[in-house]
């Protein structure tokens, strides 16, 4: 988990597509799980930025447990950009997730793209959410525009790298992490309207984003502000910048 020699993912270096040969979702959930436990055990008492990721990863296992304990895995969902703040939220919430007994073929999740995204950045976000078996609903911030149901990732997977790049095109949003302006507020408002069983959503925000400094350091905060109704979980909220990137992604 921790940085080495071997590069992380990166937009440069999207992952490969789900596929027939890629692990199960609780085979990966199992190896995650085997790697964090590991890092958690080494002793990195010369490190002091990894020993601070290691505090970090601890109290964000903690958040990430509380919610399992609090709610229903099928009323849980994540917002995903494929940022990495989310893939670092994205790989913990796994690896909690090895020995559930409810674990689905893919998890829900919703993408609310940025409103000019390099096509680069959205062909990872796709690649990245096939690969950690997401069930990717992408809204853009005029979905109330329109009264077809939300773009999902087998649907735009399936029609290749073109239809990918097209699809981080149309609209705006940040995928949980923006200024939260009125058509993200409508889209996951629409996203909630088409999945009524969502209770609440993991996002990736952390204390020196827009907003952040007002979040709850237990990790649960309920929306407000006319926004829709759920509970926001933010196990990252603590990390820092430096904590954030001396992670290797698997």
């Amino acid at each position: 988990m921790t940085e080495t020699a071997t590069p992380s993912p990166s937009i440069d270096r999207p992952l490969p597509n789900g596929d027939s040969a890629s692990p199960s979702l609780r085979s990966l959930c199992t190896s995650l799980h085997q790697e964090i436990t590991a890092f958690l055990q080494e002793d990195l008492s010369t490190e002091t930025t990894l020993q601070a990721v290691q505090e970090q990863t601890r109290k964000s296992l903690n958040i990430i447990q509380a919610a399992l304990d609090r709610y229903p895995l099928r009323t849980l969902s994540l917002s995903y950009n494929g940022g990495k703040d989310c893939l670092v939220l994205l790989i913990l919430y796994l690896s909690l997730l090895s020995t559930h007994p409810d674990l689905p073929d893919r998890l829900p999740a919703i993408y609310i793209p940025p409103s000019h995204p390099f096509a680069s950045v959205t062909d990872f976000t796709l690649r990245s959410a096939a690969r950690y078996h997401l069930n990717l609903d992408i809204y853009s911030e005029d979905s109330s525009s329109s009264s077809q149901p939300a773009t999902t990732l087998s649907s735009i997977t399936s029609k290749g790298q073109d239809a990918a790049a097209g699809a981080g095109a149309e609209g705006g949003g940040g995928g949980g992490k923006g200024k939260g302006g009125g058509g993200m507020k409508e889209a996951f408002t629409q996203y909630l309207s088409r999945n009524p069983s969502v209770d609440a959503i993991f996002v990736g925000t952390r204390r020196t984003d827009p907003h952040g400094g007002k979040l709850s350091p237990d990790g649960f905060d309920m929306t407000d502000g006319g926004w829709p109704r759920f509970m926001r979980v933010h196990p990252v909220i603590e990390w820092h910048y430096r904590e954030i990137w001396a992670v290797r992604l698997p």
